[in-house]
């Protein structure tokens, strides 16, 4: 690394050492400032790569990849906000199992963003009397991250792949096995914790808990605009369409939306707003890194890289440096190492390789709180709610390490030490 490529890549530096210490030493000052820091060392980069560099392509590729992603993550938002599914009663540790697993498959279908949003509300609900962090944390790592494997609709960076060709159902004919285990770990996992948690409440708790839950469900009009940015997703051409589609199916879901449901879910913007400030300080400050990433790949990688180095060198940049475009960093440096641009011969010479890239990216996710956009988002919401939620540095050690790693080795060894 040249000492200019290091400069580059020190506002990069500076906006993630300021997301994981700034809420935890100055919370006030970075409720306040945040935007200002993140959209002006965005800006730093942005003016070099610019006015220095005339490097106007890494840009307008990053603003592409930066629109398509907060489009489907932001008209998922908008779109699940204005559903409200009512719950009355709690719930036992079996049941919030079921609800889980529930959530991992719908990840799927409305996105770790959609499903994230939908249910987030309803799980801290239906937990109220004893709900902590290891509700919201193991929510995150199950339905927000984890969950989403199966398709591209499931998590941004297999979303980037698929509009970059990798077929949409190849992601779930391949990456079954990953995701039972993957799941299937961590739900055994938080059955362990709940019902410990559970035995520890008090009788009169536990006895509202074993009563039958009602639910009620509100705002189902807004499946119509689901199934928009669902037809929106296959639309390649012309440009922005597919960005234009999600977006038009999100404001008339906010405009026809009744105001009473939206109250009932608390809805407000300023999750997503959070979500797209920081990403857009992170998409364009890790310009340079993903650059020196790609370049530098054939060295760091070696020339015959196993699926397990794709796995770990993808898992751990997509938990610091955000995991949809780690995701197409290391595709990049996967054509790279076949010798080929053409996905369809990536596939048949390195389908292990590109297994490791899509799994490492949505299951490393959800590693830190910036490892994929939902993860922020259902972390505002669970403190509108009053939930203490972990500091960046507590999620990575009370949870990531103890809980999300052992999982991640367990992958690793039975699918791609190689």
């Amino acid at each position: 690394m040249t000492f200019s490529e290091f400069l580059l890549m020190v506002p990069f530096v500076l906006l993630l050492g300021s997301m994981a210490v700034a809420p935890v030493f100055a919370p006030q000052w970075w409720l306040k400032h945040y935007a200002k820091v993140a959209l002006g060392l965005g800006a730093l980069v942005a003016g070099w790569y610019l006015f220095a560099l005339r490097d106007t392509h890494s840009l307008w590729d990053t603003a592409h990849e930066y629109i398509s992603f907060i489009a489907l993550v932001g008209s998922l938002f908008v779109i699940s906000g204005g559903i409200h599914i009512d719950i009355k009663g709690e719930s036992t540790p079996l049941t919030n199992v079921i609800f889980l697993l529930a959530g991992a498959i719908l990840a799927n279908i409305l996105g770790t963003t959609g499903a994230g949003m939908l249910l987030i509300r309803p799980w801290i609900r239906m937990n109220k009397y004893r709900v902590t962090a290891y509700h919201i944390v193991f929510f995150i790592f199950i339905v927000a991250n984890v969950g989403g494997s199966l398709t591209p609709i499931g998590d941004p960076p297999l979303f980037l792949g698929f509009l970059l060709g990798v077929p949409f159902w190849w992601v779930a004919k391949n990456c079954w096995p990953m995701w039972l285990v993957g799941v299937g770990l961590l739900l055994g996992m938080f059955y362990f914790l709940d019902r410990r948690n559970f035995l520890r409440a008090a009788p009169a708790v536990r006895e509202r808990e074993t009563a039958a839950n009602k639910w009620r469900i509100e705002g189902l009009p807004n499946l119509f605009f689901l199934a928009v940015i669902l037809v929106a997703v296959f639309i390649e051409k012309p440009l922005f369409l597919r960005e234009g589609l999600m977006l038009v199916a999100a404001a008339g879901s906010y405009f026809t939306t009744k105001k009473s449901v939206h109250a009932a879910n608390g809805f407000n913007f300023h999750p997503i707003q959070e979500v797209a400030i920081l990403f857009a300080g992170i998409f364009t400050t890790m310009i340079p890194a993903l650059a020196w990433l790609n370049h530098s790949s054939q060295s760091l990688l070696g020339e015959q890289p196993t699926e397990g180095i794709f796995f770990w060198g993808t898992g751990v940049l997509s938990s610091a440096l955000d995991n949809a475009p780690t995701y197409l960093g290391f595709l990049t440096a996967l054509h790279s190492t076949a010798g080929t641009t053409d996905i369809s011969s990536l596939i048949i010479s390195h389908n292990y390789q590109l297994q490791a890239i899509s799994i490492a990216a949505v299951f490393f996710g959800a590693a830190t709180y910036i490892g994929n956009g939902p993860n922020f988002m259902v972390k505002a919401i669970a403190e509108q709610n009053h939930v203490r939620m972990p500091s960046f540095v507590e999620f990575v050690v009370k949870f990531t390490l103890p809980f999300l790693l052992p999982m991640l080795l367990i992958v690793w060894l039975i699918f791609f030490r190689g």
